[in-house]
């Protein structure tokens, strides 16, 4: 099994000037190590907002103040799964063409000297797809001696990437995403998610399929991430 060309680590002054924010605030998140010690980072969270252990995982729900959504802090290790390899398997468009079930379409483009990401994602009948337009760039990081996988993303908009009939199109995306060692085999994982898929869809089932939906996202990953060393 072939993936597609290695990503650019770089996307450009667009991308930095656009999650420059979400970089300083992803760096707070990982002061102290957020996986090993997740009540430190959780610390600011009000105890009204959700706290939830699924499996491995550990789900932290921040509610904004009026759309009635979550922002989502996802906690968690993955086994056998370097942080290189994950962070590489994450970027990998064309691979994860393969892996996802739920990728309806998705791909690159240049448009006004940056790259955007096109993504249109599969929602079960009678739900209209949703479409995603977005930036994102990776950065290595070394925090004091550790060394930390970073992908920011946030949606965007271009006059080059309409909006499309019958899918309804994601204006309120973010997402970060860290990847360290765990000091074996495998990788410690923090997540940030954030998006508002828009329609007719009630505040509770987005909040429910949010919150079930990013560590099953990882844990398909990082299924991905054996299948690929299975077959190279």
């Amino acid at each position: 099994m072939r993936r597609g060309r290695p990503p650019r680590r770089e996307r450009g002054a667009a991308v930095a000037e656009g999650t420059g924010a979400g970089l300083l605030q992803l760096r707070e998140e990982l002061r102290p190590d957020p996986v090993s010690s997740p009540g430190a980072s959780a610390g600011a969270v009000p105890p009204s907002d959700c706290v939830q252990i699924q499996g491995s995982w550990k789900v932290i729900g921040v509610q904004p103040q009026k759309t009635g959504l979550y922002e989502y802090k996802v906690f968690g290790v993955l086994e056998d799964c370097s942080p290189t390899l994950l962070a590489d398997i994450y970027m990998d468009l064309d691979y994860r063409k393969q892996w996802d079930q739920y990728v309806k379409e998705l791909y690159e483009q240049e448009c006004n000297g940056q790259t955007v990401v096109y993504w249109e994602v599969k929602y079960p009948f009678p739900m209209s797809n949703r479409d995603y337009v977005y930036l994102r760039q990776r950065r290595d990081l070394d925090m004091e001696g550790r060394k930390i996988h970073v992908v920011l993303a946030q949606s965007t908009s271009v006059p080059q990437l309409v909006e499309r009939s019958g899918v309804i199109r994601v204006k309120q995306y973010k997402q970060s995403l860290a990847i360290e060692s765990d000091g074996k085999k495998g990788s410690k994982v923090f997540m940030y998610y954030f998006d508002n898929p828009g329609g007719q869809i009630p505040s509770w089932l987005i909040n429910w399929a949010a919150k079930n939906g990013v560590p099953n996202f990882l844990k398909d990953m990082a299924r991905a991430c054996q299948n690929y060393l299975k077959n190279t």
